[in-house]
């Protein structure tokens, strides 16, 4: 044998020494290869169930949605009625009613104004009536306020009400 031989031949092991080397990561990849296949077709099986339940459920809710639209539309109209009752109601008796209302107050006004200025007794009411009590207060008030207002005059006090030109 020659040198030439014995190159050939360490050369021709050193290639058998890297294919083995290189063959062991190829036969793991390929088996990883096999599981990634087996577990993408359970999955695709046990998707199937999963997208026909998916179908079904939007069906249904498609269908509520359409009975929802209905309602809605209803409850549209039904709120449009009531805005034009409720105008044809303002309309017809809302200026009447506040008519009412306004003569309504200005009568208690004049009857209370009517009862403060009667002196207490003759009102027709009894003396121990509730008119009577609210009238005497009234009548107080306005001496206690006039007797007030002469004192801050007599002594040059800025807050009295004067009418005098100063």
């Amino acid at each position: 044998m020659s040198a030439g031989h014995i190159a050939a031949l360490i050369a021709a092991g050193a290639f058998v020494l890297l294919v083995i080397l290189l063959a062991i990561p190829l036969i793991k990849l390929g088996r990883t290869l096999d599981e990634a296949t087996v577990a993408i077709r359970k999955a695709h099986e046990n998707s199937d169930p999963l997208l026909h339940g998916a179908n079904d459920t939007i069906t249904h809710v498609n269908t509520q949605l359409e009975r929802v639209d209905g309602v809605t539309a209803n409850v549209q109209q039904f709120s449009s009625n009531a805005s034009a009752l409720s105008s044809v109601f303002t309309a017809t008796l809302g200026g009447p009613l506040v008519k009412t209302a306004a003569f309504s107050y200005g009568v208690s006004k004049a009857r209370r104004a009517r009862t403060a200025s009667t002196p207490a007794g003759t009102a027709g009411n009894e003396a121990g009536s509730e008119a009577d009590v609210l009238a005497r207060r009234r009548h107080r008030r306005g001496r206690r306020t006039v007797a007030e207002g002469e004192q801050h005059r007599s002594s040059g006090d800025p807050g009295g009400v004067s009418l005098e030109p100063g």
